[in-house]
């Protein structure tokens, strides 16, 4: 199994980046809290707190597979979940059913699942905002969830 660590500054803090070369293949479940790129074939379960990038020629089968971004080059199949974002990029196939708070997709991709869009809670402190703009958010926030 090829594996490599670098240390980069990304976000403004020092964040460990792993690779899985293309010659690794891994079964199983993988928790991480920085970020990670595949570039071979993993299978089994992904819960991370950091970023996750599937690179093009990666294969990914998963029960679920859980990040702060998701960025898919290769091709996936399971769930995917992110809580910031998800970007499938040209090429890139995903078979299965996706949530997140932002997605992009873009052109020649095969997507094949549905997509559930997470919505964020209003920022507002219940105690400092006025009461007109505590109940705007609160209106806009009904609307969304029925």
């Amino acid at each position: 199994m090829a594996e490599e660590n670098v240390t980069e500054k990304l976000d403004d803090e020092k964040r460990t980046l792993t690779i899985f070369g293309p010659e690794t293949e891994f079964d199983g479940v993988l928790e991480f809290s920085d970020d990670l790129i595949i570039t071979g074939k993993f299978n089994g379960r992904i819960k991370a707190t950091g970023n996750l990038e599937i690179a093009k020629g990666a294969v990914c089968t998963v029960e679920k597979m859980t990040a702060k971004s998701i960025v898919i080059s290769g091709s996936v199949t399971g769930a995917v979940e992110a809580s910031e974002r998800v970007e499938i990029c040209n090429g890139g196939s995903v078979t299965g059913d996706i949530v997140t708070a932002r997605l992009r997709i873009e052109n020649n991709v095969n997507f094949e699942g549905q997509i559930t869009m997470l919505d964020k809670l209003p920022e507002e402190n219940l105690f400092s905002a006025a009461s007109a703009e505590y109940k705007q958010a609160m209106v806009l926030r009904s609307d969304v969830i029925e």
